[in-house]
């Protein structure tokens, strides 16, 4: 029997057993209505045995981030089943190998009791992972992975990333000298196994886990609505406290190369804990930080996704806030889709 961490209303975990039926994929940009669309389609299935909604957001993994990462309410969890959201504390990283797994465990659970999943996130990798699989690279020796660690410790990460550039060209170019997560697996895995990492993601990878028909949809709204929407929602997560959260996060003392520690709004929020700026600020600096997650995004959507269904935002208005309405105009697009795709295939 696998395990699906299911967390209801209150908090705690349920657990599912399984069959195989289709799986609805939705990804995007933040701040795109994903989540508002995910809501809404398993509302629609709820006649045809009822959907789980599972996260493929790599940051929504984590219990710590619940505000500044925006994850579903108590109120969405308790309206429909969600899944793999806040399951792991932020010292234990996540990798998409490990999210894979626990993502094809996770649908073929939710399968089981005879529901649909609907996997949702924006973490175009975790997608990439489940639908195409993942490169085999082998085991990184534990010497070899503290030692990439303590040079981008004691270097910094231009120099770092300099160092990269000497022994595997090609993927320094692909990294930016900022992502220290990325520049420490391309130099560990050079080190372990004299080969680019950009060899080993070419080379055969494992098929991604999925069975069953796949609905594969990306949700691309107006690129300016987006900035406007996520900027909106930087503003937004002060009033709900996303302080307190960070000062809690903070109190862990965790390591500051852990990615839950380099989520969009964390690094801004902890200038504001430890007293180097004010909230405004790092408002400003979260929501520029957004807008270039977002940036980055929608072009990883436009190129890495040629076989999924893009659906647009209809000529909306200039919009502050992802709203019913704007859920709503996706869910009359996108819910046609889902019916030719998975659910008029029985006789």
């Amino acid at each position: 029997m696998r395990t699906c961490f299911t967390r209801n209303a209150i908090g705690d975990f349920q657990y599912t057993e399984s069959v195989t039926n289709g799986t609805i994929l939705i990804g995007g940009p933040t701040a795109s209505g994903k989540s508002a669309l995910a809501l809404e389609l398993a509302a629609a299935l709820e006649e045809s045995g009822g959907a789980t909604i599972i996260n493929a957001d790599s940051m929504q993994v984590y219990s710590e981030l619940r505000i500044v990462t925006d994850r579903p309410t108590p109120a969405d969890e308790a309206r429909v089943p969600h899944a793999l959201y806040g399951v792991l504390a932020g010292s234990d990283a996540c990798s998409a190998g490990r999210w894979q797994r626990m993502a094809v465990d996770c649908i073929s659970d939710v399968q089981a009791a005879g529901r649909t999943a609907i996997v949702v996130g924006g973490t175009g990798l975790y997608l990439k992972a489940l639908t195409k699989g993942l490169a085999e690279i082998p085991d990184i020796p534990d010497d070899i992975r503290q030692a990439a660690r303590q040079a981008m410790a004691t270097k910094g990460p231009e120099q770092f990333h300099q160092d990269l550039a000497a022994v595997d060209p090609g993927a320094a170019a692909a990294i930016a000298p900022g992502d220290r997560q990325r520049a420490i697996r391309a130099l560990e895995v050079w080190q372990a196994t004299g080969r680019s990492v950009l060899n080993w993601q070419a080379a055969g990878q494992s098929g991604g886990g999925l069975t069953g028909p796949t609905a594969k949809v990306v949700v691309m709204p107006d690129r300016e609505d987006v900035y406007a929407r996520a900027e909106a929602r930087i503003a937004a997560i002060v009033a709900r406290g996303v302080i307190d959260e960070i000062k809690a996060l903070d109190a862990l003392g965790l390591d500051p190369d852990l990615p839950v520690m380099r989520a969009v709004g964390v690094p801004e929020f902890l200038a504001v804990v430890r007293g180097e700026t004010a909230v405004d600020e790092a408002v400003a600096a979260a929501a520029q930080a957004s807008r270039r997650f977002a940036k980055r995004q929608f072009t990883w959507f436009r190129h890495q996704t040629p076989d999924w269904r893009v659906f647009s935002s209809p000529g909306a208005a200039r919009i502050p806030k992802i709203n019913a309405q704007q859920s709503e105009s996706f869910f009359a697009e996108v819910f046609p889709f889902i019916r030719q795709t998975l659910l008029t295939k029985e006789s």
